[in-house]
């Protein structure tokens, strides 16, 4: 049984391109450990490592199945980084050790270990990533809000549709979308919110 959250957890989503961006990422990382987004679950993206596992796929031709969860590994490989760059931060590899990290107050770095095992409402494939997959744990969790923060900014105007096609999401996150019934915020390199359109 997963232990009592606080009301209205935000899943904020760190895409794994902010590496790029050290300063950037490590005053992020600041900052949700202090409560500025009050409490939340921190989703890693797979950044570095995870275009590694797209890398070996592409040399050696393994499945996406087996892609999948590499790159999953990737995610939680690094949850451990934001872990060492912000040591305030708690790894938790399931709903049940992010629930008890938010109940005492702290802040979840999520490592999804626990889906390699497979899940029927998560593809095993590239259309897949964290994009999907933090909205996925944002309705796990119910949590109220899902914020994606990227390494670009939305162009204005675009829908969830527009942003698959242009690959700033992943093909599977407007599916994800529907059945997620909090908010959702994209926020990009200018720190402004933007509040997604269907």
């Amino acid at each position: 049984m997963t232990p009592s959250l606080p009301q209205g957890p935000t899943v904020v989503k760190l895409g794994g391109s902010l590496v790029a961006d050290g300063t950037r990422l490590c005053s992020l990382l600041s900052g949700l450990a202090d409560g500025n987004e009050g409490p939340c679950v921190i989703v890693p993206g797979g950044g570095l490592f995870a275009d590694a596992v797209r890398a070996a796929q592409g040399a050696l031709d393994f499945d996406d199945a087996l892609a999948h969860r590499l790159a999953l590994d990737a995610m939680g490989r690094m949850a451990e980084v934001f872990c060492a760059l912000e040591p305030r931060l708690t790894v938790a590899h399931d709903l049940d050790a992010i629930g008890a990290v938010l109940a005492r107050g702290g802040t979840p770095v999520w490592d999804p270990v626990a889906l390699k095992r497979g899940h029927p409402a998560i593809p095993a494939t590239w259309a897949v990533t964290s994009d999907s997959l933090g909205l996925w744990l944002a309705t796990a969790l119910g949590a109220a809000r899902c914020i994606l923060v990227k390494s670009t900014d939305r162009p204005p105007g675009t829908s969830l549709g527009d942003l698959s096609r242009l690959g700033l999401v992943d093909t599977a996150f407007p599916d994800f979308a529907e059945r997620y019934p909090g908010e959702i915020v994209i926020r990009g390199p200018s720190a402004s919110i933007v509040r997604a359109a269907a």
